[in-house]
């Protein structure tokens, strides 16, 4: 049963009032947060806890309270110390030490059959390329992990070639100058969603560099997301793989 339906069905039994039910379909009110339990209901994933500003107490908090709910809980850009309060509360929560996020639960498997290739360029990209993986992980997608393959050394992408193209979406990541999307767009005829980082020496510009480059492809249909943001390239490769699988379903 969905959640709005589960409040409906408890204020259809009396064991919650109207005012109460009203307070859950908005949101949950923590005082330092506002949890948003309908997430699911209305993008088809729970609210994602950004870590990054908030005390390892609240990240705690605020998964414990979204885990109530959902199934699966996702939370980006936590360190340790994060991970060790939302330990205490919940002892099966797993720490992405790479990815720099932690997950709690078990996503659905609906998804499973669908690919998303995670490409990246160096060696350096893989924290990046690591939230991408562990995001598409908790939306219960399958993901190919395809790593230092940048344009210095071409050859070694070649190798993965057949496999790209056998991808729904394929997420390319890269810093320095940011070409290597250019080159898979070329090659493959799925959705391609390039990701900058902030890899590379002074005249890059901290990403910069890169995003204008992956702006300014040569390669058609080319989508671009935010410096390091692949959290941001995983959830929309998540909602094209849904959308296919909800068109053919």
């Amino acid at each position: 049963m969905s959640t709005i339906k589960s409040i409906l069905a408890k204020v259809q039994s009396g064991s919650i009032s109207i005012d109460d039910a009203s307070q859950l379909l908005t949101f949950e009110n923590l005082g330092f947060a506002k949890v948003d339990h309908n997430r699911a209901e209305r993008n088809g994933f729970p609210e994602v806890i950004f870590s990054m500003g908030k005390t390892p107490e609240q990240v705690a908090s605020i998964m414990n309270t979204i885990y109530k709910h959902s199934p699966i809980v996702l939370a980006t850009r936590a360190t340790q110390e994060h991970y060790k309060a939302v330990q205490e509360l919940n002892p099966e929560a797993m720490y992405h030490a790479i990815a720099g996020c932690i997950t709690l639960g078990s996503p659905s498997t609906a998804l499973r059959p669908y690919k998303v290739s995670i490409v990246a360029a160096g060696t350096s990209d893989i924290p990046v390329a690591e939230e991408a993986v562990v995001t598409l992980d908790a939306i219960g997608i399958t993901t190919e992990r395809v790593y230092d393959v940048g344009v210095a050394g071409i050859h070694r992408l070649f190798a993965h070639i057949e496999s790209l193209r056998q991808a729904q979406v394929v997420i390319v990541i890269a810093g320095m100058e940011g070409a290597l999307p250019s080159v898979v767009g070329g090659l493959v005829s799925c959705p391609v969603i390039a990701v900058p980082t902030s890899v590379g020496y002074g005249a890059h510009f901290q990403g910069l560099a890169p995003l204008l480059t992956m702006l300014n492809s040569c390669a058609s249909g080319i989508t671009v997301v935010n410096i390091d943001n692949g959290f941001g390239a995983a959830i929309a490769a998540g909602n094209i793989c849904k959308a296919i699988h909800n068109f053919t379903d």
